[in-house]
């Protein structure tokens, strides 16, 4: 079982002990990876998003994409007394899922059965769709499109946000069906 805390500023949870876990399927034993902590913020969130923006292992980019992007919200934000990085936890936050619809197959017919997500696949799915969302966006840099992401979603709009509420419309929509649910 992955252990997770709560970050007392978002109220997102953290990787314990900064391990990830992978399941070995041949000799059914977890494998544990080291996370290391970014150099700027020392946060284990921000190597997460970092990793998930990574394209062919070209990390320092990535994160140079990352911390451009914090500094272009920086300056967006002047007239709030929060940092950068906060915007960011809470706009990550704001376009984290709670539940999913998955498909079963029952008796010949599929239903879209809406289940609770575990809170280290809440936290995936909120970062890959940010970065998915800010990918598609127009604009010149990354780090400009990933900053209007951020503050989309700060702000509860955007591509990132819009997807959770549908996700979330979907799951209600199908609440019917939540007794099949395994």
């Amino acid at each position: 079982m992955i252990e997770l805390k709560e970050d007392q500023n978002t109220g997102l949870k953290n990787l314990k002990n900064n391990h990830i876990f992978i399941w070995d399927m041949r000799n059914q034993k977890k494998r544990k990876f080291k996370i290391q902590v970014d150099p700027k913020f020392n946060d284990l969130m921000v190597t997460q998003f970092v990793n998930n923006l990574m394209f062919s292992g070209k990390k320092n980019i990535s994160y140079n994409i990352f911390y451009d992007a914090l500094d272009i919200v920086g300056e967006r934000a002047k007239d709030t007394e929060e940092t950068p990085l906060d915007i960011w936890k809470k706009a990550v936050k704001n376009v984290t899922p709670q539940v999913e619809v998955k498909s079963r197959r029952v008796g010949g017919a599929t239903f879209q059965v809406p289940t609770e997500i575990n809170p280290s696949r809440k936290l995936s799915i909120s970062m890959k769709n940010m970065i998915k969302f800010a990918r598609a966006r127009r604009g010149k840099t990354m780090a400009e499109k990933l900053a209007a992401e951020i503050m989309d979603a700060y702000k509860e709009e955007g591509g990132a946000f819009k997807r959770k509420e549908e996700t979330h419309r979907m799951a209600e929509a199908n609440k019917a069906f939540a007794h099949f649910r395994f």
